[in-house]
């Protein structure tokens, strides 16, 4: 009667959830860390709306013979000197997710890998910078240093998402066309960034005043940057009615995409009709990443960690 009692009382903890609560420290390192990869964004955004885009002229100084912006320089160099101050907390708190996920390695490998990657993507973006600077300010690296600015974001995102939930294999979660609808919508919104992208490349805001953009026709790149994120929209609204249909897991990801993606339209559509100005052409920026990071949250919802231990070993 008492073996009986315990094979219940077994299976019942092996069928029950796996709870996981993450480290303090490492939460509130992983938040500080995504908050700053947004805002560099933002202060990126305005050294180049601003055109102080070579303001601290030099690097890693910002003049020759001086780290910080001299008496000699203008305003457009404090500009561009906070936006490489915020470099290092960015990278402080990188290595210190790192640090803090390496303790834990032995119940989230996971978390260190994603951690390992935005560290080294954050390397890459401070070389990247200097290169830029060296090279006054090459349209291709500057559209380059800002994918990979959001990209950033995206990854930063998903690694809070993976820290709330349990260290277990996961499953799909929604029925499989459902699944590959979303993937879609994911590659329509990133031909859609990408597009926008070579807009901001070859329109009137480079970065300095000395700076020409010979490229693509900045205008007709608007209306083609314009069609993948109808068409992001319209896959948006259909992934909603669906998931709403169905009560699917990434149900409340996608109201929030679609809430932030109207917004990332209607301000798209102002600024094009009234001649791009800085403020509301950073505004779109700050908006873009935001898009792809919870575009990316609406992709990692499709799977949800296994409850039952035993059905995860099969």
């Amino acid at each position: 009667m008492s073996a009986a009692r315990n094979d219940v009382v077994i299976e019942a903890a092996q069928a029950a959830p796996i709870t996981w609560r993450p480290p303090r420290f490492l939460a509130v390192s992983a938040w500080v860390s995504f908050v700053l990869n947004t805002l560099i964004i933002a202060t990126g955004g305005a050294v180049r709306l601003t055109g102080s885009g070579l303001g601290c002229p030099d690097w890693p100084l910002c003049a020759p013979g001086s780290l910080v912006p001299t008496q000699e320089l203008s305003y457009h160099s404090l500009i561009e000197f906070g936006n490489r101050t915020i470099s290092g907390p960015l990278l402080v708190f990188a290595i210190l997710v790192v640090v803090l996920s390496w303790r834990i390695r032995a119940q989230r490998r996971d978390l260190l890998v994603i951690s390992l990657v935005v560290l080294g993507l954050v390397a890459l973006q401070a070389l990247v910078g200097g290169i830029i600077v060296w090279m006054h300010l090459n349209a291709n690296l500057v559209g380059f240093h800002y994918v990979v600015s959001l990209a950033l974001v995206c990854i930063t995102a998903a690694f809070l998402a993976r820290m709330y939930e349990p260290p277990v294999p996961r499953e799909l979660a929604v029925p499989k066309p459902f699944m590959i609808l979303a993937h879609v919508s994911t590659l329509v919104m990133a031909l859609t960034v990408l597009f926008g992208v070579l807009t901001t490349a070859n329109g009137p805001h480079s970065g300095d005043a000395t700076i020409q953009r010979d490229g693509v026709d900045a205008t007709l790149m608007s209306h083609v940057h314009s069609w993948p994120g109808y068409a992001a929209l319209a896959l948006t609204i259909a992934l909603l009615i669906w998931a709403a249909a169905g009560r699917l897991r990434p149900l409340k990801w996608i109201v929030t995409l679609l809430v932030i993606l109207l917004v990332q339209i209607a301000v798209g559509i102002y600024q094009a009709r009234n001649g791009l100005p800085e403020l509301w052409v950073g505004v779109h920026m700050v908006l873009a990443s935001l898009t792809a990071a919870t575009m990316t949250l609406v992709v990692l919802r499709l799977k949800r960690p296994v409850a039952d231990p035993a059905v995860a070993q099969r």
